[in-house]
């Protein structure tokens, strides 16, 4: 990595799932999601509540990984099944806070997986905790280009074997195509936004 301000990434993992079939039933279409994982130095591991400043370090760092991640995630893929559904997560190691996660997802790591993928309006489903080395992370897929997609909705556990040391984070990126023999039909965002709004009235009264 150029940048010397970002740490050195430790190591990388892409994890990949190809579904064949579930509940016995053969997938109508070729199910794939592939994750990628890196493990890397937190700057500011037992130095207490991190400042502006630090928050605002840690967000580039998660784009300039997020860039190689989101590459080596894509890998997997090809033209004839690109993704349609993203998703993002963190673990960070016991001498980080929450908001080193909150950082490192949520700011500027989405422009690294929309870049990547070519689209993306959609919010990306994020994750964050701190946890100990080999502690697993649930990440939460969401449609790229609609957030109401319910086929596209789906997840993955995952994790790195002894990662994150105290002093370090974990930073996954993953893509995948839909959900394994997708055939339930979720409300519309029209039919939520009124029954939210019916609710808001009720209380209101």
């Amino acid at each position: 990595m150029e940048n010397p301000s970002i740490p050195s990434i430790r190591q990388i993992y892409v994890i990949e799932r190809e579904t064949l079939s579930e509940g016995g039933k053969n997938a109508s279409t070729p199910v794939r999601h592939v994750v990628a994982g890196a493990v890397f130095k937190n700057p500011y591991a037992g130095k207490g509540a991190a400042s502006t400043e630090e928050l605002d370090h840690l967000a580039a760092i998660s784009f300039e990984v997020g860039t190689i991640l989101t590459k080596r995630a894509l890998a997997g893929f090809t033209a004839e099944n690109w993704p349609r559904a993203y998703g993002k997560a963190v673990i960070i190691g016991t001498a980080g806070e929450t908001e080193h996660g909150a950082a490192l997802i949520h700011p500027r790591l989405g422009l690294a997986l929309r870049t990547g993928l070519g689209a993306g309006p959609a919010l990306i489903p994020g994750n964050a905790k701190i946890a100990a080395a080999g502690s697993t992370v649930d990440l939460v897929f969401g449609g790229a280009n609609d957030a109401w997609d319910y086929d596209a909705m789906d997840g993955i556990e995952v994790s790195i074997p002894g990662a994150p040391a105290p002093d370090e984070i974990v930073l996954f990126v993953g893509f995948g195509t839909a959900r394994v023999n997708a055939r339930v039909l979720g409300a519309s965002a029209d039919k939520v936004a009124e029954a939210v709004a019916r609710i808001i009235a009720g209380k209101n009264k």
